[in-house]
């Protein structure tokens, strides 16, 4: 009887299901690439991270929650950046005039509660999806101008500042006075690592407004530039007249503030207490530009006529009152503009020239929990002359 040889059959056990690897490896609570089978340290990681989701990060923030309300000291969740935006953890947050827009609710369209603040240096912390110029750990500071549409006509044609929809930092988004912000990557500068923080901050609104407005006058080393007022703006206006080679006359109200206008490098004083500055300005051969850091309109009106021929005005802080001025002077070809600001690239731009050549602000350090302090002096010019939020 033949006899049959049974055939052995090999069999394949495989894992169930819920073991096949993920197509796309997890990642450790180390933050180590996961094994293709799940392991304790996935899940674990997998759980701290839905743990994370319900307990968000808290930081401190300065905000104001209805118009003409105090500044007040809250805590807030930690903002995460979206798309196109980077997250910055703030070193220092000046506090500037603009920011009463927002304590008293004088913006179209402005929603509160709102953070302040439009003079931020940090550092990044972290971005959103399609940033790549920007990374963790870089020094960058953020201005007024907060970002444009790129769609308007005035973006198209690359005059950003002019966007028809532009962004405002600490206007219409949340700004610096906070230990986190978020803003638009277009919005951001870069800031020299020999310059510090708390110095950084005004020259990005003070700062920029100043130099951007010089060095887009179209004066000429050499000139006679004459800067009203020396305040927050006009201390450095005066600074960055003069290391761009200009002839610089300081005007100012009171022989007091003489020496600290030689100091900070004007090479002329005009006390408007004891001539106008017409005559103070035409006993000196006249102006090639007139820069206007005070928002007076007398003190501003008063040195149309110690302009040269073709020469200009040019306001930087403008007053709400209307300027009455005759036009006869202006046949000769005067002109009277202003200047806004500067886009990130100006901020750039300005911090590192002011790191160059050593320009700095003068400045008071408050904390946080003193921002309305801080606020209120600086509205009652008692600050001397930018003040600075620490976190």
């Amino acid at each position: 009887m033949p006899i049959h040889k049974r055939e052995k059959k090999t069999v394949v056990l495989t894992p169930p299901a819920y073991h096949v690897a993920p197509q796309r490896r997890c990642r450790t609570a180390l933050g180590q690439a996961c094994t293709p089978w799940p392991t304790w340290s996935c899940w674990a990681a997998r759980s701290q991270e839905r743990r994370g989701r319900r307990r968000m990060a808290k930081m401190r923030a300065v905000q104001v929650s209805k118009p003409q309300g105090k500044l007040e000291l809250v805590e807030r969740d930690v903002p995460q950046p979206k798309a196109n935006e980077v997250r910055i953890k703030v070193e220092a947050c000046g506090v500037c005039h603009s920011d009463a827009i927002v304590k008293f609710g004088a913006y179209p369209g402005l929603t509160l509660p709102r953070i302040p603040g439009h003079e931020i240096a940090g550092r990044i912390d972290a971005v959103g999806a399609n940033v790549t110029e920007w990374k963790p750990g870089q020094r960058v500071g953020v201005g007024w101008h907060g970002g444009q549409c790129f769609v308007c006509d005035p973006c198209r044609r690359g005059q950003f500042l002019n966007c028809v929809n532009a962004k405002i930092t600490g206007v219409t988004f949340d700004g610096g006075y906070a230990e986190y912000v978020v803003v638009p990557h277009e919005a951001v500068a870069r800031m020299p690592d020999d310059l510090a923080a708390n110095d950084a901050a005004p020259l990005l609104c003070a700062g920029v407004t100043t130099f951007n407005a010089l060095r887009n006058s179209g004066a000429r080393s050499g000139d006679t530039v004459a800067v009203v007022g020396v305040g927050g703006l006009g201390h450095l206006g005066i600074q960055y007249a003069a290391k761009m080679g200009f002839r610089v006359v300081a005007l100012s109200r009171g022989a007091d503030k003489e020496s600290l206008a030689r100091e900070l490098g004007a090479h002329e004083y005009v006390d408007t207490k004891k001539v106008t500055a017409a005559e103070g300005l035409n006993a000196l051969g006249g102006a090639d530009l007139v820069l206007a850091t005070a928002p007076n309109t007398d003190a501003i009106t008063s040195t149309i006529e110690g302009l040269k021929p073709r020469a200009k005005l040019l306001i930087v802080a403008a007053p709400f009152e209307p300027m009455t001025t005759s036009a006869l002077p202006l046949l000769s070809g005067k002109t009277i503009a202003g200047w806004p600001s500067g886009t990130s690239i100006d901020s750039e731009d300005t911090l590192r020239f002011s790191a160059r050549t050593k320009v700095a602000p003068r400045i008071e350090v408050f904390g946080l929990d003193r921002a309305e302090e801080a606020y209120t002096k600086m509205m009652e010019n008692k600050v001397r002359f930018r003040a600075v939020l620490v976190p």
